[in-house]
């Protein structure tokens, strides 16, 4: 406050001229005869400018103690709800502290001599008493020459306790300093200058960056959200039943209508009728289901950010309209000779101030609203993997991973987008408003032709937007589809090498993209259509508005006021009328993605109603009645099943592929739907899947399994489970890092892993799906007598064994034999032997070996390689001349993009100085008649450069999108390529969900965001090098302010771009683990449900999210903190432009000033984009920079080589092995040790040995999934190393350990190259025992498999493989433990079908089962990657060596017999 002696006036008469224009509230307030001195009587009216006492002693002071007052009672809340939290007492505090109380007693002092000084003769006035005693209240101060040695003292306190109001104590209880910012800290965003520096010195780890508030975290949101979630979700239920009810009254209704129709009726009704009828099967049905609640749930979870920005973003709209008023008058100001100096130099400082509080006003506002749109995300992302643990069955089978891994990715981004910027919404339709009442202030009814252009727009670009979003909508299928099909190519990726199927699913997904391309092509043109449209809408708006304003009336003469003024306006109108169809097309895209989340948020939960718990049971599990289903709509699955199961019982549940077993186990973990019945179960149940489920982590991690550490126990249970001399092999032992789905463990060893986990947990219900089936025959009596036995660790446990080992049946207390879905026998073994039922005669077929071999004459597999010469040209490297003219194109592009953008910026210039030019007729003219040539002219010209823009801009846009999409194009092919052809040991240690991320978001971003941020990124920066040119032209003092501030900008940007960019790098890092984790959660899901770890899992995922959100959080500070020091930037550009047009007011014109200025004005807000989109660019473009990670990923050998084999070839099918090494990466060491063994034309050999001994390496080695590390394998004489991959493995068969299947039809997934005709496939299907079940499906050869083949059972499964082998017939066929999951029967018919389809075929036999290849010609046993033994069957049981031994543990005591 300005301190100044008051001097007293003798005569109470002058009072009235003293405040004339006061009023009669300050005569009031100041009734006596406090005066000033007689110059000063009209205060603005001198050079030296001054305010009233009056206005000091009030407004001053009561305006900053209002806004104190008024906001108290907020901080007067905040004290109260942080009142347990104590703060400890500092010396920071303690200083504070003691400055206030001097304040408060120089207050009382204060008061004190007011008082002294009334009880003379003076009156004094009262606010002489309401200062001091505000002071009291709020530590401020008052004056007079009495006060003054008060005044100063306590000013100088005031001015200390601003300066230590300005920093922060720290907190002990959070590592976090926005939570105990200063205001003025807060506002400028200061807290965050350390990370900035430690940003830019060194680059920073997840350590350095700050943890997210307490209210931030994933699990406060999402039980906030939960709350309004529940009660939105049942109102929307209840609504959606109504309508339901409604339909089907009217569908009845309509029903009877029919039926009484007359039959004349009109015959062009009926076909209006029937075109209907088409129109509405070809739109396809409308799904219905609860609908319009997320929004309204998301509003109550985030109102309190939303009104407090609201607020922000209101005084910010409001303070915008202030500068073009603010130019108005300086514009006066320089125009008029007659007005003081002080005048304009107070404008200037206003337009600073002003500019000031709009970006504190809009930098807060930002903070909040991104902080919001984050929070939106996180909720999302945690509700969706909650609603994922309790989805039904039936639910799940809708939402393949891919297309659930996009709710969370790509739908809570767009939310996330859209809540960032939904302010918008409203305040672009205020800003227009505001913008309409002030041009009508200055134009009059002229703008009203302005005004009737823009609303003759709005439809227009609703149309366009209308079709943006089906577009949309129809790119999402696409996306999902593709991410979907990528989701099975990199689970079944060894599957596709094994086949060389690479090129099929390679143009499956390249046929997806096609469409996706074509729909973000028609999508780049529309968007381009509307930034024309919006590009020539403030163009057309004031050409039209100046022309109607000048030919209306010929005394209308536009002059520089009008003209700048309305040009700012127009500027500011610019802005809204851009962003508001943006706005609605970010609204509407969104709306598909809150349509998909509410779908998947309020689909059905898991019902398990029908499994009751009860403890205090007399049976461990008891089946009453019980009917389950996979599908209400198909056929019951489980069918009246009558089933008691007593505690500490082993029961053995057999019978065929597809009977029902599996799904006897689902129903009781209520994974099934119930028809009716129910079961009971007493007590905690621990599962073990058919096919094995681990998780990306150590093997003692997914043993543990979320259990404690018991050492002991842990050591009994890797006995136990034949894991220790697995990990005495495994570099790390039980710390070895497992990939993801086990990828680099064998099939026996996941299994036991899985095993092992189970037998970890103190559960006493133990459901045990075929654990035996992957496991050698040694390892698999170890088991059964160590762990699932009568002497074994789970010995008085409820155990239930699905098994196909009929040799451990006589050890079970019960067998359950299931048939069709139901229980055909149960009881002992002895007790089903004596009944001579089903169990007996299946027991008694497989106990005997069958006859011999039945001889059939075979083809030789010898047939046409047609599709080879097109895959030699599909790989052939592009002609130079093609390249030279791509690059030419390309080059072209490039030119043409930046000439049209560099000739906008130019026609812009050129726009703004030919109104210059014409403002400046007001002038010369000076009051004569226009004349009209002129005034068609002047219109003519500013209309054309106008256009001009608006053209250049859309041939920019143009042929940005066309440069950006097929820019995307290349770079999805070339990743597409590179990662089919990546070698397995790339697939082993890259997490699926990694790979993923690269096809979903990162090229999502190519897609989506990188072409428009480029071109507004190119548009910001060419207006701001324009506006500095106009500037620097028009006052060329300006280049001396501009170099400095110049340098203040780019050390700003440097600061941060190094600090942001390591900010996306831990975003990207941290966002890929939480997508993995949710990807291995739903594979997992029967698992986690059935051990009830679903708290567990969800907190781990909440950690995930907590962990990246404190990344993204930080980066939205560092934009702020850097827009809010290139905001001060422009505003010192907007000042020192002011300033210089005040100083040099005798040499400019007005036109000049509105020239400058209104371009001045701009350059805050372009700034401010500039930095975003910068921002952006630099986020962004690390998606290009990850896809370019994979696209440089070491790719495996050549498909296809130079020298090609012979197409007969292999005609003998003779393998020879060479001491051939082999290692699974550089770095670690051999698995096969030096083979060398020779396999004769048409033998068959058995490959037999323990888990981990080098079995499936083997199979690897031949089919080159891994490289020789020394030696060499050659068949039929040549060397495998020499040829091409796809020679190689087009030429081989191989029946798979893990009959992986993939979406698409039956059809697909036998002959993806449609290279068969039916009849063959058919006859394979009957060969393959599948014929029969084939033919029953509705569909047949086109019955569709759903993801993962989840819909067949694993039997099933197999046999569909052997279809492929049997269609492929090459002259080596290797089967990998082929049979592993099968029952006996099955066996049996695989077997027979090999001996008498593949006789004259070379077959290599890995089986755990030794009365699988107890008829091989030879056996080769391996151990430790060596082989130990080779030679028929009857010399290595002579030998009585390790063969010998397994077969005796087996029951084999000859080749001839078998005996269980």
């Amino acid at each position: 406050m300005v301190h100044r002696e008051v001097e007293r006036a003798q005569e109470p008469s002058d009072l009235p001229e003293i405040l004339a224009g006061e009023g009669n509230f300050m005569n009031e307030i100041f009734q006596t005869n406090y005066i000033k001195t007689p110059q000063n009587s009209s205060f603005l009216k001198t050079p030296e400018a001054d305010l009233p006492l009056c206005f000091e002693q009030t407004v001053l002071v009561w305006i900053p103690l209002g806004f104190l007052w008024l906001l108290a009672p907020w901080q007067l809340l905040h004290v109260y709800k942080s009142r347990n939290k104590r703060s400890p007492i500092t010396k920071f505090y303690l200083a504070k502290q003691v400055l206030v109380v001097f304040l408060l007693i120089l207050a009382a002092i204060e008061l004190a001599l007011v008082l002294t000084e009334d009880s003379g003769e003076a009156t004094i006035p009262p606010v002489k008493y309401t200062n001091p005693i505000l002071y009291l209240c709020t530590w401020d101060n008052n004056s007079n020459l009495a006060y003054s040695c008060l005044f100063f003292i306590s000013y100088g306190f005031q001015i200390l306790i601003l300066i230590l109001s300005a920093f922060s104590e720290k907190s002990d209880s959070s590592n976090n300093p926005s939570s105990t910012a200063s205001f003025l800290s807060s506002i400028t965003f200061s807290w965050y200058d350390s990370m900035v520096l430690k940003g830019y010195k060194q680059p920073l780890t997840l350590e350095d960056v700050w943890d997210i508030d307490e209210g931030f975290k994933a699990k406060t949101m999402e039980n906030r959200f939960e709350i309004f979630m529940a009660k939105g979700l049942q109102k929307a239920r209840r609504a959606f039943q109504k309508r339901r009810q409604k339909k089907s009254q009217q569908n009845s209704g309509a029903t009877l209508h029919g039926l009484n129709k007359n039959q004349s009726q009109s015959q062009d009704v009926l076909v209006l009728e029937e075109a209907k009828k088409k129109k509405k099967k070809k739109s396809g049905p409308t799904e219905d289901f609860p609908k319009s609640w997320l929004i309204k749930a998301l509003f109550k979870t985030f109102w309190v950010i939303l009104l407090k920005s609201f607020i922000l973003k209101i005084v910010y709209d409001i303070l915008v309209f202030m500068n073009p008023q603010l130019l108005k008058l300086l514009i006066s100001f320089v125009s008029d000779p007659n007005v003081y100096a002080w005048t304009g130099y107070l404008y200037a400082i206003l337009l600073f101030v002003v500019a000031l509080v709009q970006s504190l006003c809009l930098q807060s506002y930002f903070q909040l609203c991104f902080v919001m749109g984050m929070s939106v995300r996180t909720t999302i992302m945690a509700s969706v993997y909650k609603k994922a643990l309790t989805l039904s069955n039936l639910a799940r089978k809708q939402y393949p991973i891919g297309e659930t891994v996009n709710l969370m990715s790509v739908d809570a981004q767009k939310l996330m987008d859209v809540t960032s910027f939904l302010h918008l919404l409203w305040s672009t339709v205020l800003q227009i408003v505001l913008s309409i009442y002030f041009l009508w202030r200055e134009l009059g009814p002229s703008v009203l032709a302005g005004v009737g252009v823009m609303v003759l727009l709005i439809p227009v670009n609703g149309i366009l937007v209308t079709k943006n979003r089906s577009i949309q909508f129809n790119n999402m299928k696409h996306k999902d589809r593709r991410l979907k099909t990528m989701n099975e190519i990199l689970s079944g990726i060894k599957i596709l090498k094994y086949f060389a199927w690479e090129p099929s699913f390679k143009d499956q997904v390249h046929n997806i993209r096609k469409k996706e391309l074509k729909n973000l092509r028609l999508f780049g043109q529309l968007q381009t259509l509307i930034i024309l449209i919006l590009q020539l809408a403030p163009v057309l708006v004031s050409v039209i508005t100046f022309a109607v304003y000048v030919l209306v009336d010929s005394n209308n003469i536009l002059d520089a006021e009008k003209a700048f003024t309305s040009i700012t306006l127009f500027n500011i109108l610019r802005f809204p009328l851009s962003m508001l169809p943006m706005m609605i097309s970010s609204v509407l895209q969104a709306s598909v993605s809150v349509e998909r989340l509410e779908k998947y948020l309020g689909g059905d939960d898991l019902d398990t109603s029908a499994i009751r718990h009860d403890h205090n049971f007399d049976k461990a599990v008891q089946f009453s009645e019980a009917s389950f289903t996979w599908d209400p709509d198909a056929e019951t699955t489980i069918q009246d099943v009558n089933l008691d199961i007593m505690e500490g019982q082993l029961v053995a549940v057999v019978g065929t592929v597809g009977s029902g077993k599996s799904s006897l186990m689902s129903a009781m973990l209520g994974e099934m739907e119930n028809v009716h019945g129910h079961i009971t179960i007493k007590g905690t149940i621990a599962y073990v899947p058919q096919q094995s489920w681990i998780q990306n982590g150590t093997i003692k991690d997914n043993i543990l399994f979320g259990s404690e550490f018991n050492e002991k126990k842990y050591q009994q249970v890797l006995e136990a489970c034949a894991l220790l001399p697995d990990l005495e092999i495994l570099p790390g032992g039980d710390m070895a890092e497992i990939g993801e789905k086990g990828i680099n463990l064998s099939g026996g060893q996941k299994q036991r892993v899985s095993l092992a986990r189970a037998t970890y947990q103190n559960a006493d219900i133990y459901i045990l799906d075929d654990p035996l089936s992957a496991v050698d025959a040694h390892v698999g009596k170890h088991i059964f007598n160590k762990v699932l036995g009568p002497n074994g660790l789970l010995n008085g446990k409820t155990r239930l064994l699905v098994t196909h080992s009929i040799h451990f049946l006589p050890q079970v207390d019960q067998i359950v034999v299931v048939g069709n879905g139901t229980i055909l026998e149960k009881g002992s073994y002895n007790d089903l032997l004596a009944k001579k039922g089903v169990f007996a005669k299946n027991l008694k077929t497989f106990v005997k070996r069958p006859g011999p071999e039945g001889e059939v004459t075979v083809n030789d597999g010898s047939e046409e390689e047609d599709d080879d010469i097109g895959l030699m040209a599909g790989l052939e490297e592009l002609p130079e001349e093609a390249a030279s003219l791509t690059m030419k194109r390309e080059n072209s592009l490039r030119r043409t993009l930046s000439r049209s953008y560099v000739l906008n910026s130019v026609a812009a210039i050129g726009s703004n100085l030919w109104l210059s030019a014409w403002t400046s007729d007001s002038q010369t003219l000076n009051g004569t008649n226009y004349p009209t040539s002129q005034r068609d002219m002047r219109i003519g010209i500013y209309a054309a450069l106008g256009f001009a823009q608006g053209i250049c801009i859309f041939v920019g846009a143009f042929l940005s999108v066309y440069g950006c999409i097929h820019a995307s194009k290349i770079l999805h092919e070339q990743l597409l390529n590179n990662i089919l052809r990546a070698p397995m040991s790339f697939f082993d240690t890259t997490p699926i969900g990694r790979i993923v991320n690269r096809f979903a978001g990162d090229i999502s971003t190519m897609d989506d965001t990188l072409p428009q941020t480029f071109r507004s990124w190119i548009l910001c920066f060419l207006s701001i090098l324009s506006t500095i040119i106009m500037i620097c032209m028009a006052t060329p003092v300006f280049t001396i302010i501009v170099i400095p501030l110049g340098i203040i900008y780019v050390s700003i940007q440097v600061f941060y771009v190094a600090t942001s960019r390591q900010l996306r790098r831990l975003d990207s890092v941290t966002r890929s683990p939480i997508y993995s984790h949710f990807s291995e959660t739903v594979l997992g899901l029967p698992v986690i449900r059935a051990f009830e770890h679903q708290k567990r899992f969800k907190k781990q995922n909440e950690v995930g999210i907590d962990i990246n959100q404190k990344c993204v959080f930080s980066w939205i500070v560092s934009n702020r903190w850097l827009a809010i020091r290139l905001e001060l930037t422009g505003n010192l550009i907007i000042f020192s432009s002011a300033l210089l047009l005040v100083i040099y007011k005798d040499t400019l014109s007005g036109d000049t000033v509105g020239f400058v200025l209104s371009n001045a004005l701009n350059i805050t807000q372009t700034l401010n984009w500039l930095v975003r989109m910068t921002s952006e660019i630099e986020t962004n473009i690390v998606a290009v920079e990850r896809i370019n990670e994979y696209i440089n990923v070491e790719s495996e050998a050549p498909w296809v080589t130079d020298k090609r084999p012979p197409a007969d070839w292999p005609s003998r099918g003779e393998i020879q092995f060479s001491n051939y090494q082999v290692r699974y990466r550089p770095e670690l060491d051999l698995v096969l040790k030096g083979i060398t063994c020779d396999i004769k034309s048409t033998e068959k050999v058995g490959v037999v040995g323990r888990t981990g001994a080098g079995k499936s390496s083997l199979t690897n080695c031949l089919f080159r999934i891994l490289e020789s590390a020394g030696g060499q394998i050659t068949i039929d004489g040549i060397d495998i190393a020499s040829i091409g991959l796809h020679d190689l493995r087009g030429k081989l068969t191989i029946i798979p350990q893990d009959p992986v299947l993939f979406s698409g039809s039956l059809r697909m997934n036998l002959d993806p190259f449609n290279k068969y005709s039916d009849e063959e496939i058919w006859k394979a299907l009957e060969l393959a025992h599948l014929k029969s079940f084939v033919a029953g499906l509705p569909l047949g050869l086109s019955h569709e498999v759903t993801e993962g083949g989840d819909n067949l059972s694993v039997g099933q499964r197999q046999l569909v493989c052997l279809g492929r082998a049997l269609l492929q017939k090459s002259k080596i066929l290797i089967l990998d433990e082929a049979t592993a999951a099968v029952d006996l029967e099955t066996d049996q018919l695989i077997q027979t079908t090999i001996r008498n389809e593949f006789f004259q075929c070379t077959v290599i036999t890995i089986a755990h089962r030794l009365h699988t290849i107890i008829d091989s010609n030879k056996i080769m046993v391996l151990d430790d990657g060596r082989i130990v033994e080779y030679g028929s069957p009857e010399e290595l049981l002579e030998n009585h060596g390790p063969f010998y031994s397994m077969a005796k543990e087996a029951g084999i005591e000859n080749v001839n017999s078998t005996a269980f």
